[in-house]
Protein backbone atom coordinates (compact mmCIF):
# COMPACT_ATOMS: atom_id res chain seq x y z
CA UNK A 1 0.00 0.00 0.00
CA UNK A 2 0.93 3.54 -0.78
CA UNK A 3 1.46 6.25 2.11
CA UNK A 4 0.17 9.12 0.20
CA UNK A 5 0.52 11.10 3.25
CA UNK A 6 4.40 10.60 3.14
CA UNK A 7 4.95 12.11 -0.17
CA UNK A 8 3.50 15.40 1.34
CA UNK A 9 5.69 15.49 4.34
CA UNK A 10 9.02 16.12 2.77
CA UNK A 11 11.14 14.80 6.49
CA UNK A 12 8.89 11.59 6.67
CA UNK A 13 10.49 11.45 2.52
CA UNK A 14 13.83 11.85 3.91
CA UNK A 15 13.66 9.29 6.70
CA UNK A 16 12.11 6.66 4.23
CA UNK A 17 14.87 7.12 1.57
CA UNK A 18 18.34 4.60 2.47
CA UNK A 19 19.26 5.43 -1.41
CA UNK A 20 19.95 8.71 -1.88
CA UNK A 21 17.10 8.40 -4.27
CA UNK A 22 15.67 11.88 -3.98
CA UNK A 23 19.22 13.98 -4.21
CA UNK A 24 20.23 11.98 -6.80
CA UNK A 25 17.12 12.87 -9.17
CA UNK A 26 17.48 16.47 -8.07
CA UNK A 27 21.27 17.04 -9.19
CA UNK A 28 20.48 15.47 -12.71
CA UNK A 29 21.75 18.89 -13.92
CA UNK A 30 24.69 19.03 -11.70
CA UNK A 31 26.49 15.63 -12.61
CA UNK A 32 24.98 17.09 -16.69
CA UNK A 33 27.42 19.85 -15.92
CA UNK A 34 30.29 18.19 -13.99
CA UNK A 35 29.98 15.34 -16.99
CA UNK A 36 30.53 18.31 -19.96
CA UNK A 37 33.47 19.12 -18.27
CA UNK A 38 35.18 15.91 -17.46
CA UNK A 39 34.59 15.33 -21.24
CA UNK A 40 36.32 18.53 -22.04
CA UNK A 41 39.30 17.65 -19.75
CA UNK A 42 39.44 14.47 -21.21
CA UNK A 43 40.18 16.38 -24.78
CA UNK A 44 36.53 15.04 -26.45
CA UNK A 45 35.82 18.56 -28.13
CA UNK A 46 39.07 18.28 -29.39
CA UNK A 47 38.82 15.48 -31.49
CA UNK A 48 38.64 15.58 -35.12
CA UNK A 49 37.36 12.23 -36.28
CA UNK A 50 37.96 11.08 -40.03
CA UNK A 51 34.41 10.34 -40.41
CA UNK A 52 31.70 8.61 -39.04
CA UNK A 53 32.01 4.95 -38.04
CA UNK A 54 30.37 2.22 -39.43
CA UNK A 55 28.70 0.93 -36.23
CA UNK A 56 28.47 2.13 -32.44
CA UNK A 57 28.52 -1.02 -30.07
CA UNK A 58 27.59 -0.33 -26.49
CA UNK A 59 28.62 -2.75 -23.44
CA UNK A 60 28.35 -2.06 -19.93
CA UNK A 61 25.61 -3.83 -17.23
CA UNK A 62 22.08 -2.81 -15.80
CA UNK A 63 19.61 -0.75 -16.42
CA UNK A 64 21.73 2.35 -16.82
CA UNK A 65 23.68 0.77 -19.91
CA UNK A 66 20.95 -0.48 -21.54
CA UNK A 67 19.34 2.73 -21.15
CA UNK A 68 21.98 4.76 -22.49
CA UNK A 69 21.93 2.31 -25.32
CA UNK A 70 18.42 2.81 -26.15
CA UNK A 71 18.36 6.70 -25.92
CA UNK A 72 21.87 6.86 -28.25
CA UNK A 73 20.10 4.22 -30.84
CA UNK A 74 17.37 6.58 -30.93
CA UNK A 75 18.65 9.88 -31.07
CA UNK A 76 21.40 8.49 -33.72
CA UNK A 77 18.71 6.87 -36.02
CA UNK A 78 19.41 5.76 -39.14
CA UNK A 79 23.15 7.80 -39.43
CA UNK A 80 24.88 4.18 -37.96
CA UNK A 81 23.61 1.31 -36.65
CA UNK A 82 23.43 1.48 -32.78
CA UNK A 83 23.75 -1.92 -31.06
CA UNK A 84 24.05 -2.80 -27.55
CA UNK A 85 26.18 -6.20 -26.66
CA UNK A 86 23.93 -7.58 -24.26
CA UNK A 87 26.09 -9.31 -20.78
CA UNK A 88 26.01 -13.12 -20.72
CA UNK A 89 26.66 -15.03 -17.14
CA UNK A 90 25.73 -17.09 -14.41
CA UNK A 91 24.77 -13.96 -12.32
CA UNK A 92 24.55 -10.21 -12.20
CA UNK A 93 27.94 -9.63 -10.45
CA UNK A 94 30.39 -7.52 -11.87
CA UNK A 95 33.04 -10.51 -11.86
CA UNK A 96 30.47 -12.85 -13.45
CA UNK A 97 29.50 -10.61 -16.61
CA UNK A 98 31.08 -11.64 -20.13
CA UNK A 99 31.05 -9.53 -23.30
CA UNK A 100 31.72 -10.41 -26.98
CA UNK A 101 32.19 -8.69 -29.77
CA UNK A 102 30.54 -9.24 -33.21
CA UNK A 103 32.85 -11.65 -35.29
CA UNK A 104 32.46 -8.43 -38.23
CA UNK A 105 33.61 -5.86 -35.92
CA UNK A 106 36.73 -3.78 -37.14
CA UNK A 107 38.54 -0.81 -37.54
CA UNK A 108 35.30 1.03 -38.93
CA UNK A 109 33.11 0.37 -35.60
CA UNK A 110 33.22 2.22 -32.50
CA UNK A 111 32.73 0.75 -29.28
CA UNK A 112 31.66 2.56 -26.21
CA UNK A 113 31.72 0.98 -22.91
CA UNK A 114 29.19 2.52 -20.02
CA UNK A 115 29.76 1.26 -16.61
CA UNK A 116 29.13 3.03 -13.29
CA UNK A 117 31.31 0.21 -11.47
CA UNK A 118 34.34 -0.34 -13.31
CA UNK A 119 35.88 -3.85 -11.81
CA UNK A 120 34.06 -5.72 -14.24
CA UNK A 121 37.03 -7.95 -16.38
CA UNK A 122 34.68 -8.86 -18.95
CA UNK A 123 34.64 -5.53 -19.57
CA UNK A 124 38.63 -5.36 -19.40
CA UNK A 125 38.60 -8.33 -21.41
CA UNK A 126 36.57 -6.62 -24.04
CA UNK A 127 38.72 -3.56 -24.28
CA UNK A 128 41.74 -6.02 -25.14
CA UNK A 129 39.33 -8.06 -27.74
CA UNK A 130 38.55 -4.55 -29.32
CA UNK A 131 42.17 -3.49 -29.63
CA UNK A 132 42.85 -6.39 -31.01
CA UNK A 133 40.79 -5.91 -33.97
CA UNK A 134 41.55 -2.51 -34.31
CA UNK A 135 38.39 -0.77 -32.73
CA UNK A 136 38.14 2.53 -31.42
CA UNK A 137 37.07 1.95 -27.34
CA UNK A 138 35.85 4.99 -25.74
CA UNK A 139 34.47 4.34 -22.19
CA UNK A 140 32.63 6.32 -18.71
CA UNK A 141 33.51 4.55 -15.90
CA UNK A 142 34.88 5.43 -12.11
CA UNK A 143 38.39 7.03 -12.51
CA UNK A 144 40.89 4.65 -11.49
CA UNK A 145 39.33 1.10 -12.01
CA UNK A 146 40.55 -1.83 -14.08
CA UNK A 147 37.97 -1.18 -17.02
CA UNK A 148 39.87 2.98 -17.52
CA UNK A 149 43.56 0.91 -16.76
CA UNK A 150 42.07 -1.60 -19.53
CA UNK A 151 41.12 0.85 -21.89
CA UNK A 152 44.49 2.65 -21.33
CA UNK A 153 46.44 -0.24 -22.43
CA UNK A 154 44.32 -0.38 -25.80
CA UNK A 155 45.04 3.00 -26.40
CA UNK A 156 41.46 4.25 -25.98
CA UNK A 157 39.91 7.34 -24.34
CA UNK A 158 38.63 7.27 -20.93
CA UNK A 159 36.16 9.86 -19.22
CA UNK A 160 36.03 9.55 -15.31
CA UNK A 161 32.19 9.02 -14.67
CA UNK A 162 30.82 12.14 -12.69
CA UNK A 163 30.36 11.33 -9.01
CA UNK A 164 28.97 12.81 -6.16
CA UNK A 165 31.01 12.67 -2.71
CA UNK A 166 28.40 10.45 -1.08
CA UNK A 167 28.41 7.68 -4.04
CA UNK A 168 31.91 6.61 -2.54
CA UNK A 169 29.43 5.33 0.54
CA UNK A 170 27.16 3.51 -0.71
CA UNK A 171 26.96 3.25 -4.86
CA UNK A 172 23.53 4.43 -6.20
CA UNK A 173 21.55 2.17 -7.87
CA UNK A 174 21.41 1.52 -11.92
CA UNK A 175 18.40 2.47 -12.17
CA UNK A 176 18.98 5.82 -10.36
CA UNK A 177 19.07 9.00 -11.77
CA UNK A 178 22.31 10.45 -11.59
CA UNK A 179 23.90 7.52 -12.80
CA UNK A 180 22.18 7.71 -16.51
CA UNK A 181 23.12 11.35 -17.01
CA UNK A 182 26.72 10.70 -15.68
CA UNK A 183 27.05 8.16 -18.39
CA UNK A 184 25.13 9.24 -20.97
CA UNK A 185 26.61 12.96 -21.30
CA UNK A 186 30.11 12.24 -22.44
CA UNK A 187 28.80 10.03 -24.89
CA UNK A 188 26.04 12.78 -26.10
CA UNK A 189 29.47 15.14 -26.60
CA UNK A 190 31.28 12.22 -27.99
CA UNK A 191 28.86 11.48 -31.15
CA UNK A 192 28.22 15.23 -31.84
CA UNK A 193 31.84 15.06 -32.57
CA UNK A 194 31.48 11.95 -34.63
CA UNK A 195 28.45 13.82 -36.87
CA UNK A 196 26.22 11.37 -35.31
CA UNK A 197 24.18 13.62 -33.51
CA UNK A 198 24.05 17.43 -32.48
CA UNK A 199 24.64 18.05 -28.95
CA UNK A 200 27.26 21.09 -28.71
CA UNK A 201 27.97 22.47 -25.22
CA UNK A 202 25.54 25.15 -25.78
CA UNK A 203 22.84 22.48 -25.87
CA UNK A 204 23.91 20.43 -23.27
CA UNK A 205 23.98 22.90 -20.78
CA UNK A 206 19.85 23.99 -22.10
CA UNK A 207 19.68 20.09 -20.93
CA UNK A 208 21.12 20.97 -17.56
CA UNK A 209 19.02 24.14 -17.10
CA UNK A 210 16.05 21.77 -18.04
CA UNK A 211 16.85 19.41 -15.72
CA UNK A 212 17.14 22.05 -13.05
CA UNK A 213 13.89 23.30 -13.55
CA UNK A 214 12.01 20.05 -13.24
CA UNK A 215 13.82 19.27 -10.13
CA UNK A 216 11.98 22.54 -8.94
CA UNK A 217 8.78 21.66 -9.98
CA UNK A 218 8.64 18.34 -8.42
CA UNK A 219 10.84 18.16 -5.49
CA UNK A 220 9.87 17.01 -1.87
CA UNK A 221 9.29 20.09 -0.85
CA UNK A 222 6.71 20.71 -3.49
CA UNK A 223 3.02 19.73 -2.46
CA UNK A 224 1.28 16.60 -4.87
CA UNK A 225 -0.93 18.97 -5.79
CA UNK A 226 1.01 21.14 -8.08
CA UNK A 227 4.10 18.32 -8.47
CA UNK A 228 3.63 15.95 -11.67
CA UNK A 229 5.88 13.28 -10.23
CA UNK A 230 4.37 12.95 -7.06
CA UNK A 231 0.87 13.06 -8.84
CA UNK A 232 1.72 10.33 -11.20
CA UNK A 233 3.22 8.06 -8.15
CA UNK A 234 -0.11 8.75 -6.35
CA UNK A 235 -2.06 7.70 -9.62
CA UNK A 236 0.15 4.55 -9.62
CA UNK A 237 -0.26 3.30 -6.38
CA UNK A 238 -3.26 0.84 -7.28
CA UNK A 239 -2.07 0.44 -10.64
CA UNK A 240 -0.32 -1.88 -13.18
CA UNK A 241 0.90 1.12 -15.41
CA UNK A 242 0.68 0.88 -18.95
CA UNK A 243 2.99 3.04 -20.59
CA UNK A 244 2.36 3.83 -24.03
CA UNK A 245 4.71 6.30 -25.90
CA UNK A 246 4.63 8.50 -28.83
CA UNK A 247 7.27 10.41 -30.79
CA UNK A 248 10.92 9.67 -32.01
CA UNK A 249 12.31 9.52 -28.32
CA UNK A 250 9.51 9.15 -26.26
CA UNK A 251 9.88 5.18 -26.13
CA UNK A 252 13.48 4.64 -24.83
CA UNK A 253 11.75 6.83 -21.58
CA UNK A 254 8.82 5.18 -21.54
CA UNK A 255 11.47 1.29 -21.53
CA UNK A 256 13.68 3.15 -18.76
CA UNK A 257 10.82 4.09 -17.00
CA UNK A 258 9.24 0.81 -16.40
CA UNK A 259 12.84 -0.42 -15.64
CA UNK A 260 13.25 2.39 -12.83
CA UNK A 261 9.52 0.77 -11.65
CA UNK A 262 10.58 -2.17 -11.13
CA UNK A 263 14.19 -2.01 -9.80
CA UNK A 264 13.50 0.73 -7.43
CA UNK A 265 10.11 0.49 -6.29
CA UNK A 266 9.20 -3.39 -7.12
CA UNK A 267 6.43 -2.47 -9.25
CA UNK A 268 5.53 -4.45 -12.76
CA UNK A 269 4.83 -2.06 -15.86
CA UNK A 270 4.43 -2.59 -19.40
CA UNK A 271 5.64 -0.82 -21.85
CA UNK A 272 4.51 0.21 -26.21
CA UNK A 273 4.60 2.32 -28.68
CA UNK A 274 1.76 4.14 -30.23
CA UNK A 275 -0.19 3.15 -33.11
CA UNK A 276 0.98 -0.56 -32.02
CA UNK A 277 0.11 -0.48 -28.17
CA UNK A 278 -3.61 0.40 -29.34
CA UNK A 279 -3.76 -3.46 -30.45
CA UNK A 280 -1.34 -4.93 -28.24
CA UNK A 281 -2.88 -4.25 -24.89
CA UNK A 282 -6.48 -3.74 -26.40
CA UNK A 283 -7.19 -7.19 -24.49
CA UNK A 284 -5.51 -5.69 -21.08
CA UNK A 285 -8.37 -3.36 -20.91
CA UNK A 286 -11.26 -5.48 -21.72
CA UNK A 287 -10.23 -8.51 -18.81
CA UNK A 288 -9.90 -8.71 -15.68
CA UNK A 289 -7.29 -6.02 -15.22
CA UNK A 290 -10.04 -3.43 -16.21
CA UNK A 291 -11.05 -1.06 -14.15
CA UNK A 292 -14.42 -1.81 -14.62
CA UNK A 293 -14.13 -5.40 -14.12
CA UNK A 294 -15.77 -6.79 -10.69
CA UNK A 295 -18.30 -9.37 -11.04
CA UNK A 296 -19.19 -8.65 -6.92
CA UNK A 297 -22.07 -6.35 -6.16
CA UNK A 298 -21.27 -3.13 -6.89
CA UNK A 299 -22.62 -2.17 -3.04
CA UNK A 300 -20.65 -4.36 -1.06
CA UNK A 301 -18.87 -2.76 1.71
CA UNK A 302 -14.82 -3.33 0.56
CA UNK A 303 -13.45 -2.25 3.85
CA UNK A 304 -11.78 -5.07 4.39
CA UNK A 305 -10.93 -6.61 0.42
CA UNK A 306 -7.08 -6.85 -0.35
CA UNK A 307 -6.44 -3.78 -2.83
CA UNK A 308 -7.46 -4.82 -6.68
CA UNK A 309 -4.49 -4.47 -9.44
CA UNK A 310 -6.44 -2.53 -12.27
CA UNK A 311 -4.97 -1.40 -15.38
CA UNK A 312 -4.01 2.59 -15.42
CA UNK A 313 -2.53 3.88 -18.59
CA UNK A 314 0.82 6.73 -18.72
CA UNK A 315 0.62 8.17 -21.72
CA UNK A 316 4.42 9.54 -22.81
CA UNK A 317 4.67 12.38 -25.15
CA UNK A 318 7.27 13.90 -27.55
CA UNK A 319 7.29 15.31 -31.01
CA UNK A 320 5.02 12.98 -33.19
CA UNK A 321 6.92 12.52 -36.68
CA UNK A 322 5.10 14.79 -39.55
CA UNK A 323 2.55 15.58 -36.08
CA UNK A 324 0.52 12.64 -37.05
CA UNK A 325 -0.64 11.45 -33.42
CA UNK A 326 -2.43 8.41 -31.93
CA UNK A 327 -3.43 10.21 -28.45
CA UNK A 328 -6.95 10.91 -29.72
CA UNK A 329 -7.32 7.35 -30.42
CA UNK A 330 -5.54 5.92 -27.01
CA UNK A 331 -7.79 8.10 -24.80
CA UNK A 332 -10.57 6.86 -26.38
CA UNK A 333 -9.79 3.43 -25.81
CA UNK A 334 -8.32 3.78 -22.51
CA UNK A 335 -11.79 5.76 -21.17
CA UNK A 336 -14.24 2.99 -23.23
CA UNK A 337 -12.90 0.41 -20.99
CA UNK A 338 -13.81 2.74 -17.96
CA UNK A 339 -9.35 3.22 -17.61
CA UNK A 340 -7.55 6.06 -16.00
CA UNK A 341 -5.37 7.47 -18.19
CA UNK A 342 -1.81 9.99 -16.93
CA UNK A 343 -0.16 12.13 -19.52
CA UNK A 344 2.86 13.74 -19.72
CA UNK A 345 3.97 15.86 -22.37
CA UNK A 346 7.43 18.29 -22.09
CA UNK A 347 7.05 21.97 -22.70
CA UNK A 348 8.38 23.46 -25.64
CA UNK A 349 12.15 23.45 -26.38
CA UNK A 350 15.01 21.36 -28.40
CA UNK A 351 15.45 17.66 -29.04
CA UNK A 352 17.71 16.54 -26.21
CA UNK A 353 15.14 18.91 -23.92
CA UNK A 354 12.10 17.73 -24.10
CA UNK A 355 13.97 14.14 -23.80
CA UNK A 356 15.32 15.24 -20.73
CA UNK A 357 12.01 16.92 -19.29
CA UNK A 358 10.07 13.69 -20.13
CA UNK A 359 13.17 11.57 -18.35
CA UNK A 360 13.20 13.60 -15.17
CA UNK A 361 9.60 13.53 -14.17
CA UNK A 362 9.92 10.18 -14.61
CA UNK A 363 12.64 9.12 -12.51
CA UNK A 364 11.43 11.30 -10.11
CA UNK A 365 7.78 9.71 -10.05
CA UNK A 366 9.81 6.40 -9.62
CA UNK A 367 11.51 7.26 -6.98
CA UNK A 368 8.32 8.77 -4.40
CA UNK A 369 6.58 5.48 -5.06
CA UNK A 370 9.49 3.73 -4.33
CA UNK A 371 9.44 5.45 -1.01
CA UNK A 372 5.79 5.70 -0.11
CA UNK A 373 5.51 1.92 -0.51
CA UNK A 374 8.34 1.47 1.61
CA UNK A 375 10.38 -0.34 -1.16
Amino acid sequence: MLDESLLDTPDALAEADRRGLPRGAAEAGARVRTAVRLAAEAGIPDLKPDGRPRAVLIAGPGIASAGVADLLGSLVGAGSPVTRLHPTGVAPAAGALRWELPGWTGSLDLLLVATSDGTEPGLTLLAEQAYRRGCTVVAVAPAGTPVTEAVDGAHGLCVPMATAPYDQDEPAPAAAPGVLWALLTPLLALLDRTGLISAPPDVLQKVADRLDLVAERCGPAIATYSNPAKTLAAELAEALPLIWTEGPTAGPVGRRFAAALAELAGRPALDAQLPEALASHMVLLSGALAAGADPDDFFRDRVDDPATLHARVVLLRDRPAGGLSAAPAARELALGHDTAISELEPEEGGHLETLAELIAVTDFAAVYLALASGA
